[in-house]
């Protein structure tokens, strides 16, 4: 059995490293700004009433990602929002390799194309460390999921990590992707 790569990993290979390298002015291969991960996360406040709920978020997030979502629990009590240690938060799924090509390539040519009144992504929401996060706010803008079973939409925050320290050098990278950035 042959193993194909991902589509957007075979054109990074081809030609958005080397295209890189030449605009950003690096010698060698190992410089180039690559994606090591996608972490998604599904923060669920409602999951304390109703564990069930839980259940659909948590097969729903890995029907998008592929792989089975991990449960986040709180690390500390706060009474003002009657949050106790160890209660259930959310979940979350970090994608590598073959599924975070996947998964990318669905939400830049399919998923983004879907949001309603769409104008674009911010291009301001890096870090210190050249990683890029974004919010969701509805996840039926995948194909995966079949809005008729949908008992409620929920978002999710996506977080890109790149090898690279450097916010531009990870926009330029995400641009070649076909992230489409408004400022």
């Amino acid at each position: 059995m042959v193993e194909t790569q991902p589509r957007l990993k075979q054109q990074y290979l081809q030609d958005i490293r080397p295209a890189l390298m030449k605009e950003l002015g690096l010698s060698n291969v190992m410089q180039a700004p690559r994606l090591e991960k996608i972490v998604i996360n599904v923060g669920f406040g409602d999951a304390v009433q109703d564990s069930k709920k839980l259940d659909k978020v948590v097969a729903d997030l890995a029907l998008l990602a592929g792989q089975k979502p991990v449960i986040t629990r709180a690390k500390k009590s706060i009474a003002t929002f009657k949050v106790r240690e160890g209660m259930v938060m959310g979940c979350k799924v970090t994608l590598r390799r073959e599924r975070m090509y996947e998964f990318m390539d669905r939400l830049v040519t399919i998923a983004m194309p879907r949001i309603r009144d769409f104008r674009g992504i911010s291009g301001k929401s890096f870090d210190a460390q050249g990683n890029y996060a974004m919010g969701i706010k509805e996840h039926i803008i995948f194909p995966e999921i079949d809005y008729d079973k949908i008992d409620k939409v929920f978002g999710m925050d996506i977080v890109l990590v790149s090898s690279s320290n450097r916010a531009d050098h990870t926009k330029a990278l995400l641009k070649a992707f076909g992230f489409p950035f408004y400022n």
